[in-house]
């Protein structure tokens, strides 16, 4: 029924509070695929609101503390909870992952970062998302636990679709995995139409070699997209030739069958890939031969 303002407030929902993981899971298994995790909130308020998300009951977990950012063996462990502005202040995060503290900047804006959580924004598979697509550009794990326990999905793997991940309904993530240790030159471009909107399109390079290069595509598919390794061959066989990249680049950008929206056309995305990429294979690359 629409308020005395004109708008639609939200479906009813019960709402429950976790105190732990395990908390969480155990609501999750009762309501039985009819709830839905509130942490930063950032994306599920808002679809709330526009009932675009009618969940029977909402489970809140920002009770559940989460460590800050930490190295643990080859990798860097960042906690489910963690908030974005940690990502982008944390001396660990900034020294193993440079990557993720830059792309992090480009998320929201500062209520959006001061608010939203690493977990939070993976779980909600945004196809247009900063984090989901450095995270998989870094050959990164994420870590979900359930009522069988806990298991780790590559992120090239988590994103199924739009707004769909991996998960079964039953369970939650409850943080992440990076690989550290070998240097590394990358770049991140996005393309917005206005500071904070959603990417229109974005382009991730994470170089660990000169052959081991990886390229990620935000805003062009219903997921974050991994390049196929094979469009890259033409840039790696000649790392600092500029015509060499333009062919991977180019070759990349006629693959891809995006959407034409409100925002851009497909063609119009398909060109912002193809500049975009070639820039930042030229950069990334030159780096790495000098790094070498």
């Amino acid at each position: 029924m629409p308020t005395t303002a004109g708008r639609t407030p939200a479906s009813c929902f019960e709402y429950q509070r976790a105190e732990s993981w395990s908390d969480a899971i155990e609501l999750l298994d009762l309501w039985d695929g009819e709830a839905k995790i509130l942490a930063g909130g950032q994306s599920l308020i808002p679809m709330l609101n526009l009932r675009l998300a009618a969940p029977g009951a909402l489970i809140d977990v920002n009770p559940i503390p989460a460590a800050a950012p930490r190295v643990d063996g080859g990798h860097m462990v960042i906690d489910a909870n963690t908030r974005h502005r940690e990502l982008t202040t944390s001396d660990v995060v900034r020294t193993h992952a440079p990557l993720l503290a830059h792309a992090v900047q480009f998320v929201g804006n500062v209520r959006v970062r001061n608010r939203g959580t690493f977990g939070g924004t993976l779980a909600h598979a945004d196809p247009t998302g900063e984090i989901a697509a450095v995270t998989i550009a870094m050959g990164g794990e994420i870590v979900v636990q359930g009522p069988t326990g806990t298991r780790t999905i590559p992120a090239d793997e988590f994103f199924l679709t739009y707004l769909t991940t991996a998960m079964e309904p039953n369970e939650v993530i409850v943080g992440g995995r990076i690989p550290v240790g070998d240097a590394s030159s990358w770049g991140f471009h996005e393309v917005v139409r206005r500071y904070s909107d959603f990417a229109t399109v974005s382009v991730t390079v994470m170089a660990r070699a000169a052959t081991d290069v990886r390229v990620v595509l935000g805003g062009v598919a219903v997921r974050p997209l991994l390049v196929d390794r094979e469009y890259l061959a033409p840039a790696l066989s000649d790392p600092g030739n500029p015509d060499r990249a333009r062919e991977s680049a180019d070759a990349i950008a006629a693959s891809l069958d995006p959407d034409t929206d409100l925002h851009a056309t497909a063609e119009y995305r398909r060109r912002l890939v193809a500049v975009h990429t070639r820039r930042l294979l030229e950069q990334v690359l030159a780096e790495e031969g000098r790094t070498a």
